[in-house]
């Protein structure tokens, strides 16, 4: 069984839980990592397309690489372990940019997550039994509003967030 460390709104670690209780209980506030992944050469994001057994949020476009930090682990290593588990890639510290912060808060959800970016073309190692698909998406594809509901709420939160912060052209 999967613990995961729970935080207090002041970002305390008050013990842990196993993480299939976790999702949208407040009281099971835990830490998550997103990468973003930026094509080096054109302005294009990669995503993940969930697998559609998946328990959470099944068949929907996600984030490139996001996951549940281990025990103990600080939300660089564990973007930088995601990122080589989902899509493997092996990156060191230095090549992830701390793009921001963001609480995650809704009926599925009770994370607080960093988000971080990387700009890599592939090729990619995806993990097969998390993962149906991932590809590069054009700016005004992501931004089309017809394909906000294949998105997963928070994707579509950070789109808009990236968007303000110059990262998404359109």
């Amino acid at each position: 069984m999967e613990m995961l460390d729970i935080f207090d709104e002041a970002g305390n670690c008050i013990g842990q839980a196993p993480r299939s209780i976790c999702h949208g209980d407040p009281s099971k506030l835990h830490h998550t990592s997103h990468v973003m992944v930026f094509h080096p050469d054109r302005p294009a994001l990669l995503l993940q397309l969930r697998k559609k057994d998946k328990v959470i949020q099944p068949g929907k476009w996600d984030t490139a690489v996001g996951g549940h930090l281990a025990g103990g682990e600080d939300f660089l290593a564990g973007a930088l372990r995601e990122l080589e588990e989902e899509l493997g890639i092996h990156a060191e510290p230095g090549d992830l940019e701390h793009l921001f912060d963001a609480p995650i808060r809704n009926d599925i959800e009770s994370e607080d997550t960093r988000v971080f970016g990387l700009r890599h073309r592939g090729p990619f190692a995806f993990q097969k039994s998390e993962i149906d698909e991932v590809r590069f998406w054009d700016f005004t594809d992501l931004m089309d509003p017809a394909r906000h509901t294949s998105f997963t709420p928070n994707l579509v939160k950070e789109l808009f967030r990236l968007k303000e912060q110059g990262f998404l052209d359109c």
